[in-house]
């Protein structure tokens, strides 16, 4: 049982970790460049609500409630980062908002239904005909959950060090890093089998 349940974590965590695939990596990074150490609350529940969206799409996707062209979940990915990058472009130097829930979370939930989308078709494998498909999920989700938070750490701790010993501006460690994220993501755009 235990077993089990470090299995599926380890699945989660390497989902999000692997190198090949960097684009939930990128996503975090621009979703977590705009805040510092002291908007831990804000980024926590940020973070909960895209592995929120991530699960229920897999959930929907297991169960076969939707199925959904692959092609075009691949192309919406890398938009849903240039999206968010752009938006730290446009916002940088400006004062984070302070509303508790705004258009950002609802985004952000719903940026994490396509993720979730891009990786339905191997967690339908890696469960295939078990009964109990819920459990597997709930600990893959804590796996992702955990992962996200150790990228969403580095992210601040980064932007702690920048801005603090190299004394980068919060508006210039915005820009830069959306800046280098957005031409990650081009070339995902261009090789996208959606537009070929």
């Amino acid at each position: 049982m235990l077993d089990n349940f470090w299995f599926n974590m380890q699945y989660g965590m390497n989902h999000v970790l692997d190198i090949n695939a960097y684009d939930h990596v990128l996503f975090l990074l621009v979703l977590t460049v705009p805040y510092m150490f002291k908007d831990w609350k804000r980024v926590l529940l940020l973070v909960t609500m895209f592995t929120l969206g991530h699960t229920i799409s897999l959930v929907l996707a297991v169960y076969g409630v939707i199925s959904i062209n692959t092609n075009l979940v691949e192309f919406l990915i890398p938009i849903t980062i240039m999206v968010v990058a752009i938006y730290n472009i446009f916002t940088a130097g400006k004062k984070a908002p302070n509303e508790k829930i705004g258009i950002l979370f609802f985004l952000t939930l719903f940026f994490g239904l396509i993720h979730g989308l891009g990786f339905a078709g191997e967690f339908k494998m890696f469960v295939g005909r078990s009964d109990n498909k819920l459990l597997p999920l709930i600990e893959f989700a804590l796996g992702i959950e955990l992962a996200q938070l150790i990228i969403v750490f580095v992210v601040l701790f980064l932007g702690f060090l920048c801005q603090t010993i190299f004394r980068f501006s919060r508006r210039d460690w915005m820009m830069v890093l959306s800046a280098i994220v957005v031409g990650l993501v081009i070339p995902m755009l261009i090789n996208s089998k959606f537009l070929s």
